[in-house]
């Protein structure tokens, strides 16, 4: 059999006869939902797999039950509770939450955009972006994989590549479509690698430097320059860092005079925290799994594919101080049966999902777990991942909601950043975009409560109660009741709020028939929130 490349997105020929199909076709749609950007149809789902329609409503019903999707309208929506999945790896890998920290210091330093990546067969996978904010920048995302040859990375793990590496490289060159498994690239006319320089004589040059650089390989325009980052306890290359511009601010000679050496300086630290890290914490397991999987079946019968759902809940089992498991220590995790996880073990396996470790009877999560959902929700923002709890809860309650966070400045004025109206003649019409005072509104009275320090008694009551109202002080006949949004560190970020008219619901009604609704969506919000920031950085605004 030829070596696997990055070519086999999908099952490889062959299944081994213990595989579980029903995982294996979930995985399919999961990896075209993230080629798609994260939405699709069952229309278009059914026609980019090759499974029946019915195969497919089933597979995104139990997906759905799963959080990890949302039908919105004829669409199927991945959601940022997929992230999970890719939370599993890269808090696995432990290198993110090392090494960011690094790189954004370094972003920040030479105001360009830094990323992290590690190696994936023969092409190269970002762990992490630190993009700057202008009209050009880099777009690339967490999850993104790109073919080694293409850029300034892969030239640094080449260096260290076997026979077998360089054999399965060929492989792909001769047998695949231009950039066929790639879809992070940019369209190319014609071949790239036509054009490319020698890729061998890169990575023999990159292993004498202990550095390489990528002189608009990817597309006219970008250049780089990496350098590796090596495992302490290995000598080898665990990762490679990287600074990225374009040839309007750099050349590529100019990346290796002006910026090579301060990208030095920050690998150098960044190798020092890799070797005084202490052994990682392992972090919680998940907990009853398997039963909620069982429940689950009962409540919706055939429509919910419980062997899907367990499958996919053994990629869960790894994490913080649980990279490398064995068959018990998943089971356990997960609470199935030995069997059950074995067998998916198996078909992750198979498809490039799960690698051996070290020790044979142990597992370790590969790259390609971020194929499922991550690089398309990697750059959501905070009104991205509110507004279908927004559009809920507005269905739900027949009123309006809205988003907002503190404006930038001195912090006396809120902008509304998301809302859904309801289908009513007198209704709240306050556009995406808008300030309004602070002090006078639900929203941002919630967010000056949380405010540090000693508050005037109305805000500490606000922040020990935990929801603001507001009485007719914007606007006569507008009354609203706000509660916070709070990010990983417990900070308000946010607040989302329901508004009505005074006619309609008297200020006990707001506490005690929109609160418990709006305390709900907020948890909702708050779930996706702290899933989609764990290793990516999500805008407020």
């Amino acid at each position: 059999m030829p070596p696997r490349t990055a070519l086999d997105q999908d099952a490889a020929p062959g299944p081994p006869a213990e595989a579980v199909a029903p995982l294996m076709r979930g995985i399919a749609v999961l990896r075209r939902l993230t080629l798609a950007g994260g939405t699709l149809s069952p229309s278009e789902l059914e026609r980019a797999t090759g499974l029946a329609r019915s195969t497919v409503d089933r597979i995104t019903a139990t997906l759905a039950r799963m959080g990890y999707v949302r039908h919105d309208a004829r669409d199927v929506v991945l959601t940022p509770r997929v992230m999970e999945l890719g939370n599993a790896y890269l808090a696995a890998l432990r290198l993110p939450a090392l090494l960011d920290a690094r790189a954004d210091a370094l972003a920040d330093e030479l105001d360009e955009s830094v990323s992290l990546a590690v190696a994936d067969l023969d092409g190269v996978r970002f762990i992490h972006q630190a993009t700057r904010r202008r009209a050009m920048s880099v777009s690339f995302r967490i999850g993104d994989l790109l073919p080694a040859e293409r850029t300034a990375p892969g030239a640094l793990f080449a260096a260290e590549w076997d026979q077998m590496d360089w054999a399965r490289w060929h492989s792909r060159l001769s047998g695949a479509p231009a950039d066929a498994p790639f879809p992070a690239l940019p369209p190319q006319p014609s071949s790239p690698s036509a054009h490319l320089p020698d890729f061998e004589t890169r990575a023999a040059q990159a292993r004498r430097d202990g550095w390489a650089v990528d002189d608009q390989l990817i597309e006219p325009g970008l250049v780089a320059v990496s350098v590796p980052v090596r495992d302490p306890a290995t000598g080898r290359v665990a990762c490679v860092a990287s600074v990225v511009s374009h040839t309007s601010r750099h050349t590529a000679a100019d990346l290796r005079t002006t910026l090579l050496p301060r990208l030095r300086t920050a690998v150098a630290a960044m190798e020092t925290d890799l070797r005084q890290a202490p052994p990682p914490e392992p972090g919680p397991a998940p907990s009853g799994l398997a039963a909620w999987t069982t429940a689950s079946k009962h409540e919706l019968g055939r429509e919910f594919i419980e062997s899907l759902a367990r499958g996919l809940t053994v990629l869960t089992a790894f994490g913080q101080g649980r990279s490398a498991l064995p068959l018990t220590e998943v089971a356990r995790a997960t609470g199935l049966a030995r069997a059950t996880a074995r067998r998916a073990l198996i078909t992750y396996e198979h498809l490039g999902l799960v690698t051996t470790g070290p020790d044979p009877r142990t597992f370790t999560l590969t790259p390609r777990v971020l194929d499922l959902g991550f690089p398309p929700l990697s750059r959501t923002t905070l009104p991205r991942l509110a507004a279908p709890h927004l559009r809920a809860l507005a269905d739900r309650l027949h009123e309006p909601t809205a988003l907002a966070v503190l404006a930038p400045g001195a912090g006396t004025e809120i902008q509304y950043t998301a809302g859904a109206d309801a289908s009513r003649v007198l209704t709240v019409d306050i556009a995406v975009g808008a300030r309004l005072p602070a002090a006078g509104t639900s929203l941002g009275r919630v967010l000056l409560a949380d405010a540090e320090g000693p508050l005037p008694s109305a805000l500490a009551e606000i922040r020990a109660q935990g929801y603001a109202l507001a009485d007719e002080e914007l606007e006569s006949g507008l009354r609203s009741i706000a509660v916070p949004v709070r990010d990983r560190s417990g900070r308000a970020v946010a607040a989302v709020n329901v508004a009505t008219h005074a006619a309609r619901r008297t200020l006990q009604n707001c506490v005690t028939d929109l609160l418990p609704a709006l305390r709900s969506t907020a948890d909702h919000i708050q779930a996706d929130l702290h899933t989609a920031s764990r290793f990516t950085h999500v805008p407020p605004s």
